[in-house]
């Protein structure tokens, strides 16, 4: 099957037309917005309902047996989109601050960020029929125990991948919760 970039490259086109955007408005007003602006709220909301699509409608997707929306193969796309387009804005919404929790679930977003990549080069190493399909078990004692091996590194990735999705998330809501009493209701 030849596998395509074409979520890369059109995350790379959406990083490059934020990337835009946020230059212009560090221009306008000649310095950083700061995470508690309005525009820092804006892009950190923004950035933060990527990732929880990211987190939560691709997982959806794999796991129910009912809904039939769309290949997989797209939905994992948009999983690598979402999964690099909303870090990145979220980056963006740090305004190169990293200090307490706020710094963790940085660092967190990061982690995920470059165990998704490593995700992706695994995932893209088992073999797969034309229309995407996983080949069960295929001909060849060499090419099976390279399915077998992959197929195993795979599901220690996994191990590592979802816990640290759930630890970042779990900072990000406490992050969210804390931003909201601290610096907007008690205002």
């Amino acid at each position: 099957m030849q596998r395509t970039n074409k979520e890369l490259w059109l995350s790379l086109l959406a990083i490059a037309i934020i990337t835009a955007v946020y230059a212009f408005v560090v221009n306008w007003y000649k310095a950083i917005p700061a995470a508690g602006s309005l525009f820092g709220h804006l892009i950190g909301v923004v950035g933060f309902l990527l990732m929880l699509c990211t987190e939560t409608l691709y997982s959806f997707r794999k796991r129910s047996s009912r809904a039939r929306w769309g290949p997989m193969a797209t939905w994992l796309q948009f999983h690598i989109f979402t999964g690099l387009v909303g870090p990145y804005i979220v980056l963006l919404h740090t305004s190169w601050k990293f200090n307490g929790l706020a710094g963790a679930t940085t660092l967190l977003t990061i982690l995920i960020v470059i165990s998704g990549f490593v995700g992706r080069y695994i995932y893209t190493r088992i073999p797969r029929s034309l229309d995407g399909t996983e080949v069960a078990m295929p001909e060849g004692k060499a090419q099976a125990d390279a399915l077998v091996r992959a197929r195993r590194v795979l599901s220690t990735w996994h191990a590592i991948h979802i816990p640290i999705g759930m630890a970042l998330f779990t900072a990000a809501f406490i992050h969210i919760g804390a931003a909201l009493y601290y610096a907007t209701f008690l205002r």
